[in-house]
């Protein structure tokens, strides 16, 4: 008995059809990378989060068909176990540094969320030639010399200083709701977080202006959440034509509020 469709003008045997099908199915599958090939992302998390914060952004940037590196700094989230190890923003930048040599990443899409900023600023003065894009997300852009400490708020620096005094090991994070993270995660947010480093506030970064040399900066500005320091950035860099400058209507952790806008802004920086 013949496999053809004997009706059909233009007839097929069952397994070609069954073959396509197949195919087809496949093809739905395996979403469509983005335009362009396939690019490496590394994501630098805040103060108190850790590599987990990122996972919603990068579950939407692998289904492109890119890499993505979230790591958890040493000290922070899965690796809050060597916080007795007594890490500086020195280990941090050789955390993200060192990741990018081992792994022999090239042209990296280098991400830095609020404190990640100070931390991505220095890693590109280690492995500038291969950072392609760099992106502040409602982060600092420190000068040579800067430290949390000199970043932030009177009412911070007192108590730095009395933990240091007491020899504590960390700061306590702050509630996810001060961030104005949206209502249905703060929980989960205030569940994950871990103390910063002691040694993290009063570490100078080093820049001597690589940073600057990386040929597409971009900065997100998060604007649900309330901060002079962050607005002021955000201005400053508006009137560079280095820099482009991107906002997103969302609390501070912009990946837990808003992981699909911030992926596709992520894909644009590239």
């Amino acid at each position: 008995m013949s496999d053809d469709w004997s009706d059909d003008p233009a007839p097929l045997s069952r397994r070609t059809i069954l073959a396509s099908t197949a195919a087809a199915a496949s093809a739905l599958a395996t979403p469509a990378l983005a335009q362009g090939e396939p690019r490496s992302f590394v994501l630098v998390h805040g103060a108190w989060h850790g590599g987990w914060c990122w996972r919603r952004v990068s579950d939407r940037l692998e289904r492109r068909g890119h890499k993505v590196y979230a790591p958890s700094l040493t000290g922070l989230g899965d690796r809050s176990h060597l916080i007795g190890t007594r890490p500086t923003v020195t280990t941090h930048i050789e955390d993200i540094a060192n990741l990018i040599r081992f792994e022999d990443l090239e042209r990296v899409i280098l991400v830095g969320h609020s404190y990640g900023g100070i931390v991505i600023s220095g890693v590109a003065e280690k492995v500038q030639r291969q950072i392609a894009s760099i992106v502040f997300l409602d982060a600092f852009v420190p000068q040579n010399g800067a430290t949390i400490m000199s970043l932030s708020r009177q009412g911070l620096r007192d108590a730095v200083n009395a933990a240091i005094k007491r020899g504590e090991l960390g700061i306590p994070p702050a509630r996810a709701a001060y961030f104005n993270v949206n209502a249905k995660d703060q929980a989960y947010v205030d569940r994950k977080c871990t103390p910063q480093p002691i040694g993290t506030y009063d570490d100078p970064v080093k820049l001597t202006g690589a940073r600057e040399r990386i040929a597409k900066k971009t900065y997100i500005r998060a604007k649900g959440y309330n901060s002079a320091g962050f607005d002021a950035i955000a201005a400053r860099l508006r009137a560079d034509p280095a820099w482009n400058v991107q906002d997103m209507p969302c609390g501070h952790d912009a990946m837990i509020d808003m992981p699909d806008r911030l992926a596709e802004l992520l894909l644009a920086s590239a």
